[in-house]
């Protein structure tokens, strides 16, 4: 039975796929899904994720807001224009540039209290430096985790943030401030959902993978197309391993790989129009999908067309407008 499956014609898979798209899939059985997108996916070099690429890091929001929180919520607020220090407890690493940090909150109660989607301003200002560095990150950590909060870092050779990160050890601290409003998700605020991520661009698809699984009232169906170098740099692949074997009528992931490993049955090389086409839900869909992209520049570039600032989406433009995709139906994070 499952050879048979298998080596069905590209034709009949592709459309087991965008099956998916339109209603719930009949079995948990992604094998024939990740045939397909092999297939889709093409061969190249897997050029949105590579190591000297710099993550995508906006600008500061100016609409960035203190939690209003509960009241055992953190609240980012109060100390040098708003940030706050935590003490980093744990580190672990993750890959060869990947490191996994664990900052304990002021109060072993408190949680997070972000919301759906949001994220946080990290800063740090060396005796050296004029002006701090600051950038965003989304954490890892459920909003309602109490006592501490978890982000996942890239190492990038031109990055200050992740460099200064990456030498840090347990005991040190470090400034955050937040939350920044992204993109608010209320739950069946669409029908399906496509999350299109490259490298550390999986942290707010992870959040909101996260926010509408663990909701039992939230119907909404995922189909998630990740990019990275190798099988060794697909961040949080047990989390979203567990939430595929536990939803899958509602969830489903396709990795593409620059450096696959022999026997590697799924995407080889660039995330592609065709690919898109076949496990995204179609555009005539209208208000019922939305498409989510985060990744480095050359993602945006290929797939939607980049952000002119944290506030102005931009234009859409790449594989998306191509396949006919609306401005509406699209969001960059």
């Amino acid at each position: 039975m499952f050879a048979r499956q298998v080596f069905r014609p590209a034709n009949m898979l592709r459309t087991q796929v965008r099956r998916y798209a339109s209603e719930s899939p009949k079995s948990s059985s992604n094998a024939a899904a990740y045939a397909t997108v092999a297939a889709a996916a093409g061969a190249g070099a897997w050029w949105y994720s590579s190591s000297g690429a710099k993550a995508a890091a906006p600008a500061p929001s100016e609409e960035a807001k203190t939690i209003p929180g509960k009241a055992d919520s953190l609240a980012f607020k109060g100390g040098d224009q708003g940030f706050i220090s935590l003490k980093l407890e744990e580190v672990e690493t993750l890959s060869h540039n990947t490191k996994r940090f664990k900052f304990a909150l002021p109060e072993s109660d408190n949680v997070s209290g972000l919301q759906v989607a949001s994220a946080l301003l990290t800063k740090f200002k060396g005796p050296e430096m004029e002006k701090p560095v600051i950038r965003p990150y989304t954490p890892t950590s459920d909003e309602d985790t109490r006592g501490y909060l978890e982000l996942i870092v890239k190492k990038y050779p031109d990055g200050a943030m992740s460099s200064y990160m990456h030498d840090m050890e347990p005991g040190q601290r470090l400034d955050f401030k937040g939350p920044i409003p992204k993109y608010p998700w209320t739950p069946n605020k669409h029908e399906h959902i496509a999350l299109i991520a490259g490298g550390t661009g999986i942290t707010p698809m992870y959040q909101l993978i996260r926010a509408i699984l663990k909701n039992p009232e939230d119907k909404t169906k995922i189909s998630l197309v990740y990019g990275s170098v190798s099988e060794q740099d697909i961040l949080l692949k047990k989390e979203l391993q567990e939430f595929e074997n536990t939803y899958p009528q509602r969830f489903r992931a396709f990795y593409v790989l620059n450096n696959p490993p022999e026997g590697w049955n799924q995407g080889k090389g660039v995330i592609t129009k065709d690919l898109i086409k076949t496990v995204v839900p179609e555009p005539k869909e209208g208000e019922k999908v939305k498409v989510f992209v985060c990744g480095p520049p050359p993602l945006y570039k290929a797939i939607s067309g980049t952000k002119k600032s944290p506030a102005d989406q931009g234009e859409l433009d790449g594989a998306l407008k191509e396949l006919g995709y609306s401005k509406d139906q699209v969001f960059k994070f």
